[in-house]
């Protein structure tokens, strides 16, 4: 797996990193060039989570929890911020190793209630939570050096260093016990020994990013 940090003027391909300036909403792309079959290399996003998470928590109130539903959905203090979304080729076989993948975020910042816009208690932005000074570029450019890190320990020991990481912010329900990435990026939820562990789709849950509105090209809010 290929990526380079560039921020400012994007070039195409491998490391080309992209983001927009908006004063209400954080947005970056970085794009990847992967080695391994599309069914293995899509677990990446798990180490794009990871790095959307830690660049959150450079910022964040120490007292508050950064949490993950699964598998892109950010939150902060229980309520949504923000999430990462992953785009592949279309045409692209599971046994093939895509041309390009895109690991894409969106993080809720501010504006909405100088907008006029009413929130539920489960929607907030970084200025509702006090976060500190931020701003576009600064938080990209934060991103991409931990989701460098992460993918230098992707290239060191795979998805077994990346994963633990992941499932220690993956919220859980009461009742949930152990969980597991499959290899296929599955998510594997034991809740009784001896008895088969429950699947959760990888595949399916980015397609859906319940997190995101495509009518408004945002969180959902």
């Amino acid at each position: 797996m290929r990526a380079v940090q560039e921020t400012g003027e994007a070039r195409a391909g491998a490391g080309a990193f992209f983001y927009v300036g908006r004063f209400e909403l954080i947005e970056f792309a970085i794009v990847l060039e992967p080695e391994e079959p599309l069914k293995y290399a899509r677990k990446i996003f798990y180490a794009g989570m990871n790095a959307l998470a830690d660049a959150l928590a450079v910022l964040s109130p120490p007292e508050k929890g950064i949490n993950v539903r699964f598998p892109g959905s950010l939150y902060f203090d229980g309520a949504l911020v923000g999430g990462g979304r992953l785009a592949a080729p279309e045409d692209c076989r599971e046994d093939e190793a895509p041309e390009w993948l895109v690991f894409g975020a969106m993080i809720r910042a501010g504006g909405m209630r100088e907008m006029g816009a009413g929130m539920s208690p489960e929607i907030t932005t970084l200025d509702d939570e006090g976060f500190e000074a931020w701003e576009s570029a600064g938080f990209s450019a934060s991103f991409a050096r931990h989701f460098l890190v992460e993918v230098d320990s992707w290239h060191e020991r795979g998805v077994a260093v990346i994963a633990p990481r992941y499932l220690s912010r993956l919220e859980k329900t009461k009742g949930q016990g152990r969980r597991g990435i499959d290899e296929n990026g599955d998510l594997l939820i034991h809740e009784e020994e001896g008895k088969p562990a429950r699947r959760i789709s990888f595949t399916e849950g980015l397609a859906k990013a319940e997190w995101f509105d495509p009518l408004l090209n945002e969180p959902r809010a």
